[in-house]
């Protein structure tokens, strides 16, 4: 003779539907906010008005760089809103074009990216292009800090650029600099 089975009594039947929503739920949850694959992994570091400093690990190829290049294409020419590339307003003043212009600088030393050194850059830029003298420790440091980055992108109220390669010194012509345009439809300064 064989036993009925006895049915769950309801407190366990409720502990399971618990249990199994709950790692229903996370794992939707981990499936749909899971990172994008199709760039590589970056950081933003400094950013100081339209001048935003991007880390990417070493060991990022040049290919994978031009991807995340692109993106920013994409993202600055569709939407126009660069928040989920994570950076920050360029332009907050003007709530109707928050990003009216971005110049992104890609790296992978995580010390170029650093706040005080964008900072410390843009300064020795900004009095150079004044015409006034730099500092020899200055200009050395301006010049290994152009040196070292990997990548450039800019933005500018639609219009984009993008290298791989140094910051291009605007004192010597663009195809004497070891820079690859990846795209250029920047409307020229008069």
């Amino acid at each position: 003779m064989t036993m009925p089975k006895k049915p769950f009594d309801p407190v366990v039947k409720i502990g399971l539907t618990v249990l199994l929503g709950g790692l229903t739920l996370i794992g939707g949850g981990m499936f749909l906010s899971r990172p994008d694959r199709t760039i590589p992994p970056f950081s933003i570091g400094g950013q100081e008005g339209t001048v935003v400093a991007v880390h990417v690990p070493a060991w990022t190829s040049d290919p994978e760089i031009k991807t995340l290049i692109h993106r920013f294409r994409k993202v600055g020419r569709t939407d126009h809103d660069f928040r989920s590339m994570k950076v920050r307003p360029t332009t907050p003043d003007d709530p109707a074009t928050l990003y009216r212009e971005v110049v992104l600088y890609i790296f992978s030393d995580p010390q170029w990216t650093q706040p005080e050194t964008l900072r410390r850059y843009l300064a020795a830029r900004a009095v150079a292009e004044a015409g006034r003298r730099v500092g020899v420790e200055e200009a050395g440091f301006r010049h290994e800090f152009q040196r070292s980055a990997r990548a450039g992108f800019i933005y500018s109220q639609g219009q984009t650029k993008g290298w791989l390669g140094p910051i291009p010194d605007p004192s010597i012509p663009e195809q004497r600099q070891n820079i690859q345009i990846l795209f250029d439809d920047l409307v020229p300064s008069l």
